[in-house]
């Protein structure tokens, strides 16, 4: 490859047509005339039923992933004598059946606001199962989580303690509340997912810790269940997790001078691989680093390890999903380097950053497949982009595809079950794509295709009802 456009993760890259498992669903694999299935299930023929831009979430996977966040962190904590508790972050993505699939897998259901909470609730999850934060929780919302009977509220300033108290109070019920701390720890990720800095909008300082939590035990409607960090998203180490461990524990044991502190809550942000030279660390490696962490400093300070709480939600179901495009213009364009005259390929799409905000919000990488077939021709670098006018409007920043991929092939980037359906946009009026599950050679809607009489019901400048359009002329 002599083309210097192509960034150095490529240069050693193996096959470009292969399905890196650590990137991919388990299930994925190419069949006998190259086409891709994932859980059995051939993605063309997902794409020619349902249209494309498409979601598609291995519900085996999501569930598998699941359930070995749960053994980990069960595995790791109960030899010390302590209970893990597993939260799924539903801001990943959240629909009525992967709230079934987590709840069945032993979790229990992070959200952050009642949007999020209402379709846990539906879909069964036990309240007392759901967590419920936020930096700016309405009053609505704080008293539909407290009348609903939530296990636990997370208070991210000192103004809440009021407000939840005075909901509890309404509601004649003890509500219990952890308290969010930025512990300072500088997480290695993207700036905008760095969420235990001192300035930002999360979370009190540890300073302010003993007298917040004083005003939290002189309130009775209140049960102070302990700290609770989050250091930020996308982490690919232990090291942040256990130095934020580290520094909540002197203040844990400061608190248990005055009242019992029984649980310790460490967040999420556990990170996935995006592209083949990425690697996630194993929730198990993860769990044995953090929990031990916590024991080790527990003894150090003299104090009982107490119960933990992390919330996993993109290393859960991120892996698990696949979004499927239709290639649309290709167009190469010459350019000048430093080392010479060089062609970056532009390959269209009928998406963008509508279904995918992630490239344009966080310079976030992927990879990119053909995978209705296979070729072989020359692999050349190309950048894939959305339908969007914006400029920033990337899928993928850089990738190769045989040179022969063009209009009407079936490209599919795999890595997208978490933050892409959750942050869809209807940006130029585009609509929403639908999640399809599969599973043992079976496929299910999780979430229907947004039409456009959705799109418009809420234009209340419209007088006359939207003519019916199929899938394909919507996305033309």
């Amino acid at each position: 490859m002599t083309n210097p456009l192509v960034p150095a993760r490529l240069l050693g890259a193996g096959d470009p047509q292969a399905l890196p498992g650590h990137v991919w669903p388990a299930s994925a694999r190419r069949n006998g005339t190259g086409a891709i299935e994932i859980a059995g299930v051939l993605l063309a023929d997902l794409a020619d039923r349902h249209g494309t831009p498409l979601y598609v979430l291995d519900e085996g996977e999501a569930k598998g992933r699941a359930a070995r966040a749960v053994a980990a962190f069960r595995g790791a904590a109960e030899p010390l004598g302590a209970r893990a508790h597993v939260y799924y972050a539903g801001k990943a993505f959240l629909s009525a059946d992967v709230a079934r699939w987590m709840r069945d897998a032993g979790l229990r259901i992070d959200v952050a606001t009642g949007g999020e909470l209402a379709p846990a609730l539906a879909a069964g999850v036990p309240a007392a199962r759901i967590g419920l934060h936020g930096n700016d929780k309405s009053d609505d919302e704080l008293a539909t989580a407290v009348e609903a009977g939530v296990g636990s509220i997370v208070l991210d300033s000192a103004e809440e303690v009021d407000r939840v108290a005075d909901a509890a109070r309404r509601a004649a019920v003890v509500q219990a509340v952890r308290l969010r701390v930025n512990s300072g720890v500088h997480a290695s990720t993207h700036e905008y997912l760095a969420t235990a800095r001192e300035d930002q909008k999360f979370g009190v300082a540890l300073t302010q810790v003993p007298a917040i939590v004083a005003a939290i035990r002189a309130r009775p409607e209140l049960r102070f269940l302990g700290l609770h960090s989050h250091i930020g998203s996308q982490i690919l180490g232990v090291g942040g997790f256990a130095e934020a461990a580290r520094r909540l524990l002197v203040v844990h044991r400061d608190l248990l001078r005055s009242g019992e502190v029984p649980e310790l809550n460490l967040g999420g942000g556990f990170g996935i691989a995006y592209t083949e030279d990425q690697e996630a660390v194993p929730i198990e490696q993860l769990a044995i680093g953090i929990v031990g962490t916590v024991a080790a400093t527990c003894a150090e300070l003299g104090i009982a390890v107490p119960d933990l709480a992390v919330e996993p939600g993109r290393w859960i179901v991120g892996p698990a999903g696949v979004t499927l495009y239709t290639a649309g213009t290709v167009k190469d364009v010459e350019l000048q380097t430093p080392d010479g005259p060089a062609t970056r390929r532009y390959v269209s799409v009928d998406g963008g950053m509508s279904d995918n905000a992630r490239t344009a919000l966080y310079g976030a990488e992927y990879q990119v497949r053909l995978a209705d077939r296979i070729s072989e021709a020359d692999p050349v670098l190309v950048r894939v982009v959305g339908r969007h006018c914006e400029s920033g409007d990337v899928v993928v920043q850089a990738d190769l595809l045989p040179a022969d991929a063009g209009r009407g092939d079936l490209l599919a980037v795999p890595a997208t079950g978490a933050y892409h359906h959750s942050l869809a946009s209807n940006y130029n009026l585009v609509t929403r794509p639908p999640v399809v599950a599969v599973a043992d050679g079976a496929e299910r809607v999780l979430i229907t295709r947004e039409t456009l009489a959705d799109l418009f019901a809420r234009d209340a400048g419209l007088t006359e009802p939207m003519p019916a359009v199929s899938a394909a002329q919507e996305a033309e």
